[in-house]
């Protein structure tokens, strides 16, 4: 009954270590992917004055999908860690003196890669693709529908592509001053629009500039001559209007299960095996949690012990896996590819889980039966 007591007790001591382990590795190296990822975007706040809060809600959207694609990495190093340390404080010799087995160690392991493995589906499948698609449309927004407010005064601005904008000073009630706009989003019919003031109007599609007392200036292309024409109002929309009647195309990343399985109609047929070998990704993904927690188990709790401990089996279980690591990018490249070998993506998220387990598990297991039975007296 005490072995019971003090084995559940052992339980929750290791899980509560492993557990705040893996909060805090998770959260330190998500900070840093962020940070660095982050950077790209500074650019919006620093050159196009966008505010601070813009910067964070659309740099902020990324992070489930950090957090998706490290998870089962940081369980792993967690994992080896943690059991790495309480062989060096010979805590895990003591609990197999006390009669502990393989697997009552290596339980609070599991149980925390069983979390992570719900954690990483609840992440893959509604979370990520939610927070991408929301990432996508407001920077599809910031681009078109609020791209009036990336013009700054002295500057030459393009606000959509193919579109240059550029004023020379900004009044507090909005009027513009000496306003030039080139304009290349038809190739066929380029123009350069210059006038004397204007002011940014709200249109139905984006916004639109208004331009008072102005000219069009354009190169005739069969006569090579210049024609310019004088106005006295004219309006320029300053969105995307190449693209403005079609809807924004769904993105792999964003796209639901079913979405990824049956592809829109507007996707090209040629990437169907992509869209295929993703979705494939992400229910077999999460799985690597348990395979990679149980690479560390097995490096871990096997082995003779050693006094001053050794660096070959942490070694090893490094090495193993950053050939898991490789592996499964070169397995998610060709599946992309070639549909027909999406096994690969399920056989790599579950066959070093297994092997490892067995290993790990039935040896001991299979050698206390056949341990002979001490004789009577």
């Amino acid at each position: 009954m005490r072995i019971a007591i003090f084995g559940t007790r052992l339980d929750r001591y290791m899980f509560r270590q492993l557990l705040f382990a893996l909060v805090a590795v998770t959260s330190g190296l998500t900070a840093l992917i962020w940070l660095t990822q982050s950077l790209r975007f500074v650019e919006l706040v620093v050159n196009h004055g966008l505010s601070f809060g813009v910067f964070l809600r659309l740099t902020g959207l990324l992070i489930p999908s950090f957090v998706a694609v490290i998870l089962p990495i940081t369980t792993f190093t967690v994992v080896q860690f943690v059991y790495q340390r309480l062989a060096g404080d010979r805590e895990l010799t003591v609990m197999r003196a006390a009669g502990l087995s393989p697997l009552a160690l290596s339980r609070p392991a599991f149980v925390l890669a069983v979390l992570t493995t719900l954690a990483c589906y609840a992440l893959n499948l509604w979370v990520v693709p939610s927070s991408l698609a929301s990432f996508r449309q407001f920077q599809w927004e910031i681009r078109n529908r609020i791209a009036a407010f990336l013009v700054q005064e002295g500057v030459f601005t393009e606000v959509s592509p193919g579109l240059t904008v550029y004023i020379r000073s900004r009044e507090p009630d909005g009027t513009l001053h000496g306003i030039l706009v080139d304009d290349e989003r038809d190739k066929n019919n380029p123009a350069t629009i210059l006038a004397q003031r204007g002011r940014l109007l709200e249109g139905p599609t984006g916004p639109r500039v208004l331009l008072i007392d102005g000219s069009r200036q354009a190169i005739d292309k069969q006569t090579g001559r210049l024609d310019i024409l004088t106005f006295r109002e004219n309006v320029v929309d300053l969105a995307d209007t190449a693209h403005q009647d079609e809807p924004r195309l769904l993105d792999m990343s964003e796209a639901s299960i079913s979405q990824l399985l049956q592809p829109p109609d507007n996707i090209p047929r040629e990437d169907y095996p992509h869209w295929t070998a993703e979705a494939h990704k992400r229910l077999a993904g999460p799985l690597t949690a348990l395979s990679y927690a149980s690479v560390a188990l097995l490096f871990s709790l096997t082995g003779a012990f050693r006094r001053h401990g050794g660096f070959l089996r942490p070694l090893a279980s490094v090495g193993t896996m950053v050939v898991l690591l490789a592996l499964g990018l070169a397995i998610d490249n060709v599946a992309a590819r070639n549909n027909a070998l999406i096994p690969l993506i399920w056989a790599h998220a579950l066959v070093p889980g297994i092997v490892c387990s067995w290993l790990l598990l039935v040896p001991p297991l299979l050698a206390s039966r056949r341990r002979p039975l001490p004789l009577a007296s």
